[in-house]
């Protein structure tokens, strides 16, 4: 009813506010329909609502939902209403000036509402509509009350008037205009006419005055001529901005404006007429079909790219304004050059055809690159797709050519048109969709992950369709029964009724087969090599050669053996090939069958042929093989055939051999189109477009080769010496021992030999040896970077006292490097770094140098590092006074310098030379001296200004220097006085600062007393000049420095200016600092990055080019929903403990936070809450201070801050840079209008360089929705003009009366502190359809500029000094690396991990290590660096025509990053690492957060060993790069796995041995015959700390950078605060993760939290994470080890058991207890009383629908195993398979039970034993199942008949065991060690249900494998928590962890109890 009478009151209003004329009540009923009918739905919603329920119902997550009228706002507005957002944008912006015209404007936007949508069917638009009525009707009283004119229509007209003269008119200002601004008005303008027209025709006033009409043509022509621009103003009004001005953009705007001899379609003419300047990229569109803002974003994008290289042409261009063809084709070639070698490779002809005349060639050239360019940036998702790319431009480049060469089509007699021409978005519709069509429907059936890979094509599938000449079948256009097109066929086909079944594009080249055999698939030439040498090396050793007999005749023809080895495993990896790939076999062509059936009879022929020619000779071959074998002639006793037999095998491999020798050979070969060759290679591997010639060169191949010789000798002694031959003796012992005394029942008891026991001790070694090399790479390569790093200087400067010590050279290296100079340098090593020194005389380059200085001194400031004083002891002065003639140090130089020198000059009593002398040896305290003196006189001179006081200063200044110059000063002047003088004019100079005008007499007075000082107490001799001074002013009457009225003698205060008042705040600082400033700064963040950065000056690097002539690059961060900017209610909240996150990072960074109170003039936090500048203030230094955008965007918006400093050194004049930087940096506002003026001239060569998207993919929704992160988004736009965010816009679209969603691209800037859209372009469906990262950073791709791209992710930070070396860092692409230029650059990283935990800082070091140390060696030289996520920065044009920065298949590139470096390696890339340049970046820094990192890693590297990449890569690297990149990708995972599997194998092989007798039995013998190997090899330990490995480079890189007295003291701490726990549980994560991976697939993205506080987790909750990956792991291993600890007879005393399997428990006690040991509060006893109650609640709750697993162990154990409902047929067949190990317990404990030993049956090791043993596990179930049923029938209405059925039942248990006791001797023990033998066989019983889950569920079974497996985890929790329990009674160990956790904390003076403990009650 409310509703309704609103809406009646607004419709009698609404009429009778427009003169109540009857028509428009009719006009308006209408829309007052509408509102009625949206009140009576919502009437009904709320009376369907209403009641209990309806009052606690939540709101849906759709737009309006979430808005109130409070929160109401312009830009809340559904997707298909967004036509109506500038209306109310407009209405919100005039609101305060004219709210009737706001009003009108909402009104107008309501009315056009409900034209868009009258049903209100759209997503949130009913919601919408009723909170804008309900606004209206607020509004409608207060705007008619203060309407100015008498209707509503004369107010809109007037108002428009109004708005139009004195805004419009009055911003239009020329090139002098705010072109945003203006802009901005324009469009304005445009809604108030559209506002003013509705209101005329609804008022029916039907002339408008023409000046309204002339206004409103103009604002029309100037709308469409002020579009929004993103860098470059393109359109007719742009050409006077400052970025037009640039020679080089004009020259690429004209080229592009050259469309002579183009004929125009009959549709454009009319636009053409209309528009006046279209190019040659408008043609295409009119030709083509693109879509408009497409072409507008690639137009500045071509324009960029051709300015960019037209600048850097050498020798430079003449004219500069006409663009160069050497321009066109460098861009031209970098452009086509995948294009070109696609043609090539599939042996046709490119499209590139140029015409004949030589002036249109630059023209059909940049046609050409426009043309590719529009197909890519229209492209969405098939960007990833780049050889379709290429298919699709050389079809429309044909059709181009004969566009312009006007070919005749034969059937119609007309020109040729396109294909796909004509109407708007028909390339997109027609080309792009149907493409698109087909990746979307294949993506769909990966099942959100859930499917094969194998039963769906990803992109790369799709994409290497198009690496046959079969895809030029598809024809031009596309035919829809194409086999492309098989999975979309059903869609095709639909519309025509003629409905076929859709195909399967299918698998192409290679298939994702979820096995392990990927692991030997893809390394076959690893395995291959590892498991001939261990045959060598078992041959050598049970011969017992030594190695001076190798090459005996008989030795070598033993060792020709491993030949046969290698036939068979050449056979495996020929039929790996066709079953592993065989789910793609209907794609194989007939030449690829053939060569897989081919490879398969080869290779089983040669394992026929060489063992049948091997053991013709043999002594061990059967005597019938040899005489059917002995036709064959022998020569020496060796068989002729078996030698020409292995001569022929080997063949190939000499030939790979010599192609290895001469990489530029196989180089050549590889992309030869010889058919003999293209023959050899089609035999030796399968041709596909990528992976040829990435050969390295000869000197490069020389490096890698000699590191793995090194390693290899190393690795192979080792393992012969150490492992295979001492186990040879033992071996042979076992073997020979007879008639063993089984304690089983023995299936085998007269096999000889033992196998069984030679198997249990061979294995555990044979592991190690495949995994040692995993360590040996870890020493090689923390010696080999450890080395490189020495050479490449790292670590010289790396303290301040260093620093101090070099500062000298600093300002030659600043302006060697950081300042361009024509000047060309080698580059190289050498000795020693000396550059030219910076003197007074060259005040230009120290001006230069002081402007770069400061202004990173000021970055620190600005961060809060520093304070105002230390900010003052740092700075250079910006403006040097010309007569010093010294450079100005920093005053932290030569802080103390002049104290120092005044008590030496006091005391001295010798010669001056002699003072002089020890001065001077002090090269800053002769300056502090000189400088002091010089500005002595300054001061003076400024300040006096009456004559005779002129004259008495000079006279004494002039007798001082006389003397100095004469070597008399100490004898003609006493120094005792020097420090009297000194006080006087320091108190001087303190007032002179502070210039305080009431201070004038203080000041006369000090100049007396000066004056006094040094006339009388310092001069020995009386001057007579001053003598006769002095008696003419006693006779004037006069007292110096006093002056009249008239006449003053002194200046005060002086007329004060900026370069005054920094001289004298510098002057106070010398003479005032007496202590020493070598602790300035203090904060270690600020010592660290000002150590790096100097040091980095003395490393090699290139020169920095011009900023004019630099590389232009883009900055890429991809965001979803991360924390932008925390809020105030974030900084307020408190977690459990009462901590607030200021009050923690208050804490953390206590000097920080005492810098940022200073910087706000705050005294504490209660000041700061005082002001709302303040909050936002603070909610800024806490997001600094987090992992969030604002810090991301801060740190890479310094590129654009080091650009325009930069180039005003490049651009400004010698005058300018001595005023400095500042007087730009702070400009006028006339400087701000002019385009011609410096300071728009910096911005504009900044915007042309540096190009910044953040790719905010769901800020439109964010928007829609009212979120409070899109408001941050906007406001770091606001901050940072030049941030560009690129996001996905959802819009509701109506076509044939139903919705859908459409999708577009959209790039946003802001302008007047709101969003203004710049490009708009339409996708043909979800950007979504794989990984979500890759698939946003590919949206925005399009919208980034220039020749680099580096991707920035949103965990990261940079710094101004380090951007100050990009230029130098660019230059690196045109550097010489080798055989290929670069097409990655690699950078250091700095791990800011702000944490107070001991974790964090295991985890910084590990971060660091690794992409320092570890990417040096990976790079050089091994050179197998890939891209392993950010900061990388990539050849852009390279990667853009290649597939992008990242690969996006769903699942298999879940780490995206690294297969960007795949990509890159095998298209022929080059990627580098470079060391003197890094950001920072941020980790996760709680256990359980690393623990989501490691296993999201490990998931991704199991999918990578599945990946098609690393095959490729395994195959075409050579042998000693293949094995560079096995050990540094996923071997280090299968590593890690092998540890693990080492343990399992040792000790499940000394479980056999124990529990059959084999052990008692070889000790005996041992001891029997006194063989000590044999003792030894029985009481060995295997299990090898792969873990610590990674502390290796770890002190190696802390040893280089910071000292190895500093690494000793690292690496002690470490180990005292548990690091190998951590390495050891991380390792069981680690392999956990990859194992499952592979098996059973399930990898997906883990979200890891960035949070600041390092709380307390619950118990449940790392139950929840460990229990399968290390829990369960660890008891397994725990009841191994105390199985044989009660069985094992080789370590019956405990410190022979502690020895051996000391490090298994340390494994096991890591696995289950770190998650406490690290866990904050983890032995709190209130903590763990808490965390019991939370746990039992946990596992005792049911789950269902609906209920998360953190609430219900139900739902929590049916997410743990939903891998398996989606596993494939291997996996559970593995998955039962391991768990048959568990019955080994049973089957052997069940011999050794007292009962078993005293029954007939025992005594003969019956088999009967075991299955009656079976019996007893039948009876519990049943007795189980009997309570489940009970409980269920009777517990609710027959309680009694229960509790006497649980009676009986425990009645009969009772009595069963007693009989068992009182008749078969049943012992306690005997209880225990039943429980040893059942448990186990349990938790496999409940292994293989959970794999059969289908066939439990059908027997009824599920529930009791449910209760079953909850009675094992409530068992599982209890042991675990029982010690932690025990230790949390003893509160010193609490107090211990603490301690533990936070050693670093409490280093840096951190009070973490109380934080712990709650901060909030001590505040």
């Amino acid at each position: 009813m409310l509703l309704r009478e609103n809406s009646r009151f607004l419709v009698s209003a609404a009429s009778a506010s427009f003169d109540r004329n009857a028509n428009h009540v009719v006009d308006f009923y209408r829309l007052s329909c509408c509102v009625i009918d949206l009140g009576e739905m919502a009437q009904s919603q709320i009376s369907h609502d209403s009641g209990p329920q309806g009052l606690m119902r939540r709101p849906s997550r759709s737009a309006a939902t979430t808005m109130s009228i409070e929160v109401f706002d312009h830009e809340v507005v559904p997707a298909s209403l967004g036509t109506i957002a500038p209306i109310l944008r407009v209405a919100a912006e005039i609101e305060h000036e004219r709210p009737r015209v706001a009003y009108l404007c909402r009104f107008y936007a309501f009315e056009k509402a409900h034209r868009l949508d009258p049903s209100s069917s759209g997503r949130g638009v009913r919601q919408f509509k009723t909170l804008l009525f309900q606004r209206l009707e607020r509004d409608n009283a207060s705007s008619l009350a203060s309407r100015v004119k008498k209707t509503d229509g004369r107010e809109v007209e007037s108002y428009y008037q109004q708005y139009y003269e004195h805004y419009v008119r009055a911003l239009d200002q020329g090139d002098q205009a705010d072109r945003a601004q203006l802009g901005k008005a324009y469009q304005t303008a445009g809604v108030l006419f559209e506002v003013l027209m509705a209101v005329n025709k609804s008022e029916k006033v039907e002339a408008v005055a023409p000046e309204i009409i002339a206004a409103a043509r103009d604002v029309q022509e100037k709308n469409e001529i002020y579009a929004p621009y993103n860098i470059l103003p393109l359109d007719s009004a742009g050409a006077s901005q400052s970025a037009m001005q640039l020679e080089e953009v004009k020259a690429a705007v004209a080229a592009l404006g050259n469309t002579r001899g183009l004929n125009w379609p009959s549709g454009f003419e009319q636009h053409k007429k209309k528009s006046g300047n279209l190019d040659l990229l408008d043609w295409l569109r009119a030709m083509f079909g693109f879509q408009r803002d497409n072409v507008r974003n690639q137009r500045e994008h071509l324009v960029c790219l051709l300015a960019d290289n037209h600048i850097r042409l050498t020798p430079r261009p003449e004219p500069l304004n006409k663009l160069d063809d050497r321009a066109v084709d460098a861009v031209k070639t970098k452009l086509f050059k995948n294009y070109k070698n696609w043609c090539k490779f599939l042996g046709r002809k490119h499209s590139l055809r140029l015409p004949q005349g030589a002036e249109d060639i630059q023209q059909r050239k940049i046609l050409y690159m426009g043309l590719y360019l529009l197909i890519w940036g229209e492209a969405a998702n098939i960007r990833f797709m780049p050889e379709c790319l290429c298919y699709i431009f050389h079809n429309m480049a044909y059709e181009l050519h004969g566009l312009l060469a006007g070919n005749v089509s034969i059937v119609t007699g007309e020109n040729i048109k396109p294909s796909y021409g004509g109407d708007d978005e028909a390339f997109l519709r027609k080309v792009i969709t149907p493409i698109y069509r087909v990746v979307e429907k294949e993506a769909n059936k990966n099942a959100n992950g859930k499917a094969a890979h194998s039963d769906w094509s990803n992109y790369d599938d799709l994409n290497e369709y198009f690496w046959s000449p079969d895809c030029f079948s598809l024809g031009w256009p596309m035919r829809d029964d194409g086999d492309f097109f098989k999975s979309t066929r059903d869609m095709a086909q639909g519309k025509k009724g003629s409905l076929r079944k859709a195909g399967n594009t299918g698998k192409s080249n290679f298939t994702e087969t979820r096995t392990f055999w990927h692991i030997y698939h893809s390394f076959d030439r690893l395995w291959t090599f590892y498991l001939l040498a261990l045959q060598a090396m078992i041959i050598l050793a049970f011969e017992r050669v030594e190695l001076r007999e190798i090459l005996n005749k008989d030795v070598l023809y033993s060792l020709s053996s491993i030949f046969i080895t290698a036939a068979f495993l050449r056979f495996l990896q020929s039929l790996l090939d066709v079953i592993l790939n065989f789910p793609g076999f209907h794609r194989w062509k007939f030449t690829e069958i053939l060569r897989n059936i081919l490879k398969i009879v080869v290779s089983l022929a040669w394992c026929v042929v060489l063992p049948l020619c091997y053991a013709q000779s043999v002594s061990f071959a059967p005597g019938m093989l040899k005489q059917w074998l002995s036709f064959l002639p022998r020569v020496k006793g060796v068989p002729p055939l078996y030698i020409l037999a292995v001569a022929l095998y080997l063949l190939p491999n000499v030939l790979t051999a010599i192609m290895f020798i001469f990489p530029m050979l196989r180089r050549w070969i590889e992309n030869s189109d010889w058919h003999i060759i293209r023959l050899l290679l089609w035999w030796s591997q399968p041709r596909i477009y990528i992976g040829r010639g990435m050969h390295e060169s000869q000197i490069s191949l020389i490096k890698y080769t000699i590191f793995w010789l090194l390693l290899f000798f190393c690795k192979f002694a080792f393992s012969y010496f150490l492992q295979v031959k001492l186990l040879v003796k033992p071996t042979n012992a076992i073997m020979s021992i007879r008639h063993v005394k089984y304690k089983w029942h023995e299936f085998f008891p007269d096999a000889e030999h033992n196998y069984g026991a030679v198997v249990s001790l061979w294995l555990p070694v044979i592991l190690v040896y495949f995994m040692d090399t995993q360590i040996w790479y870890a020493i090689f390569s923390t010696i080999c970077g450890g080395v490189i790093g020495a050479f490449d200087r790292l670590g010289e400067i790396r303290t301040l006292g260093m620093l101090r010590s070099r500062f000298q050279s600093l300002p030659g290296a600043f302006n060697t490097y950081l300042v361009p100079s024509d000047k060309t340098r080698r580059r190289g090593f050498s000795l020693s770094k000396r550059f030219a020194e910076v003197t007074a005389a060259r005040r230009t380059e120290a001006a230069k140098f002081s402007q770069l200085w400061n202004e990173i001194i000021s970055s620190f400031r600005e961060e809060d590092l520093i304070s105002d004083r230390e900010m003052d002891l740092l700075l250079v002065p910006y403006t040097s006074d010309p007569s010093l003639k010294l450079i100005q140090w920093p005053p932290f130089l030569l802080a103390s310098k002049i104290p120092i020198a005044l008590d030496m000059a006091a005391q001295f009593r010798t010669k001056d030379s002699d003072l002089w002398k020890r001065i001077c040896a002090d090269e800053y305290m002769k300056c502090a001296v000189i400088e002091c003196y010089e500005s002595f006189k300054h001061v003076l001179h400024t300040l006096v200004i009456g004559e005779n006081e002129k004259r008495i200063i000079g006279i004494i200044i002039k007798e001082v220097e006389s003397n100095i110059s004469n070597n008399s000063f100490l004898s003609n002047f006493r120094m005792a006085p020097l420090p009297a003088l000194c006080s006087k004019f320091v108190e001087l100079v303190g007032i002179l600062k502070d210039a305080d005008p009431s201070k004038r007499d203080t000041v006369v007075l000090l100049l007396q007393d000066m004056l006094e000082v040094t006339t009388r107490d310092m001069m020995q001799n009386e001057n007579r000049e001053l003598v006769e001074l002095g008696h003419t002013n006693k006779e004037s009457g006069r007292q110096l420095f006093a002056g009249t009225d008239a006449k003053p003698a002194i200046l005060f205060p002086p007329v004060a200016t900026a370069q005054w008042d920094e001289q004298i705040r510098r002057l106070h600082l010398l003479l005032t600092v007496k202590e020493s400033a070598m602790d300035v700064p203090i904060n270690l963040e600020a010592r660290r990055r000002i150590a790096f950065f100097s040091n980095s000056l003395f490393m090699d690097m290139p020169r920095a080019p011009r900023v004019r002539n630099m590389l232009s690059f883009s900055v890429l961060t991809p965001y979803y929903s991360e924390e932008t900017v925390y809020s105030k209610n974030d900084l307020e909240m408190e977690n459990e403990d009462g901590i607030s996150v200021v009050y923690y990072l208050q804490k953390i960074f206590p000097d920080e936070w005492t810098n940022f109170l200073e910087r706000l003039g705050c005294k504490d936090e209660t000041a700061v809450l005082e002001s709302d500048e303040n909050i936002l203030q603070l909610r800024h230094w806490v997001s600094l201070r987090g992992q969030t955008l604002f810090r991301t965007v801060r740190g890479m918006m310094y590129y654009r801050r080091a650009l325009k400093l930069q180039a005003f050194l490049d651009m400004a004049t010698e005058k300018e840079i001595l005023e400095g930087y500042k007087a730009i940096s702070e400009p006028t506002e006339e400087d701000k209008k002019s385009q011609r003026s410096l300071y728009a001239q910096l911005e504009a060569v900044a915007d042309l360089k540096f190009t910044y998207v953040a790719t905010c993919q769901n800020y439109g929704n964010q928007k829609r929705s009212g979120d409070r992160r899109a408001t941050d988004i906007l406001n770091l736009m606001v901050n940072n003009p030049s941030l560009r965010v690129a996001y996905i816009d959802e819009v509701e679209e109506r076509e044939g009366g139903k919705v859908h969603k459409v999708f577009y691209s959209v790039l946003i800037k802001a302008v007047d502190n709101l969003d203004q859209e710049i490009y708009r372009v339409k996708l043909p469906g979800p950007a979504k359809i794989g990984e979500g990262k890759p698939e946003n950073q590919n949206h925005a791709l399009i919208f980034t500029r220039g020749e680099a791209l580096q991707a920035i992710d949103m965990n990261q930070d940079h710094y101004l000094e380090e951007a100050l070396k990009m230029r130098n860092l660019l230059e690196e692409f045109n550097e010489d690396h080798g055989v290929r230029a670069p097409t990655i650059l690699g950078f250091r990283e700095h791990i800011f991990t702000g944490s107070v935990s001991s974790l964090a800082w295991f985890m910084s070091n590990q971060e660091t290590s690794f992409v320092t140390i570890g990417q040096r060696v990976l790079a050089s030289p091994l050179k197998v660096r890939f891209h392993y996520g950010h900061p990388d920065v990539f050849d852009r044009i390279f990667h853009i025509t290649r597939g992008g920065i990242s690969k996006a298949s769903r699942g298999i590139n879940l780490s995206e990053d690294i297969f960007a470096g795949f990509n890159s390696t095998l298209r022929r890339g080059n990627i580098t690492h470079h060391e003197y340049i890094q950001v920072g970046k941020g980790r996760d820094v709680g256990l359980n957060q690393i623990s989501l990192f490691e296993a999201k890693v490990a998931c991704g590297n199991g999918e990578q060993t599945l990946s098609r990449d690393l095959y490729r890569l395994g195959h075409r690297f050579d042998f000693f790069r293949m094995m560079s990149c096995y050990f540094t990708t996923i071997g280090f995972y299968i590593s890690s796995m092998i540890v693990v599997l080492t343990v399992y194998a040792f000790l499940y092989g000394r479980l056999y041995l124990s529990l059959s007798g084999v052990e008692e039995a070889i000790v005996k013998y041992a001891a029997a015959k006194g063989d000590s190997s044999l003792k030894a090899a029985m009481a060995s330990q295997s299990v090898v700390q792969l873990g610590m490995l990674m502390t290796l480079p770890m002190i190696m890189e802390i040893g280089l950078e910071r000292g190895f007295r500093t690494a000793l003291c690292d690496l002690i701490i470490m180990q005292l605060q548990l690091a190998p726990v951590f390495f050891t549980f991380s390792l069981g994560t680690k392999v956990h993760y990859y194992g499952r991976t592979i098996l059973h697939g399930g990898a997906k993205y883990r979200a890891t939290g960035r949070g600041f506080v390092v709380r307390h987790e619950k118990f449940a909750e790392n139950y929840r994470m460990y229990s399968r990956s290390h829990f369960v792991k660890g008891m397994e291993l725990m009841v191994l080890l105390i199985c044989y600890r009660l069985y094992g007879k080789a370590t019956e005393d405990s410190v022979a058991y502690v020895l051996v399997l000391g490090s298994t428990w340390f494994l096991v006690a890591s696995w289950l207890f770190s998650p406490f040991l690290f866990n904050p509060s983890g032995f709190e006893w209130q903590k763990i009383v808490d965390d019991w109650d939370d746990w039992n609640k946990w596992i005792s709750s049911r789950g269902g629908i609906g209920v998360p697993a953190v609430k219900s162990w139900e739902s929590w154990w049916e997410e743990e195993q939903e891998h398996l409902l989606h596993s494939g047929f291997f996996g559970k067949f593995w998955e039962i398979f391991l768990s048959l190990r568990y019955f080994i317990y049973q089957y052997g404990i069940v011999y050794h039970l007292n009962l078993t030993k005293e029954s007939r049956l025992g005594k003969q090791q019956s088999i009967i034993v075991y299955g009656l043993s079976w019996l007893v596990i039948v009876a519990v179930m049943v007795v189980l199942k009997i309570v489940s049923m009970g409980r269920k029938k009777f517990s609710a209405d027959f309680q009694l008949m229960f509790r006497l059925l649980k009676l009986f039942l425990f009645i009969g248990s009772v009595v069963i065991v007693g009989m068992l006791f009182h008749f078969l001797k049943l012992t306690v023990g005997d209880i225990l060690q039943s429980f040893l033998a059942f448990l186990p066989t349990g938790w496999a019983l409940l292994q293989i249900s959970q794999v059969g889950r289908t066939m439990m569920k059908a027997v009824g079974m599920w529930g009791s494998v449910k209760a079953l497996a909850r009675g094992y985890e409530y068992i599982m929790g209890v042991v675990i928590f029982m010690p932690v329990t025990i230790l949390a009674w003893f509160p010193f160990v609490s107090e211990f962890q603490t301690r533990l956790l936070f050693n670093q904390a409490f280093s840096r003076g951190l009070q973490i109890q109380r934080i712990l403990a709650g901060g909030k009650k001590q505040k």
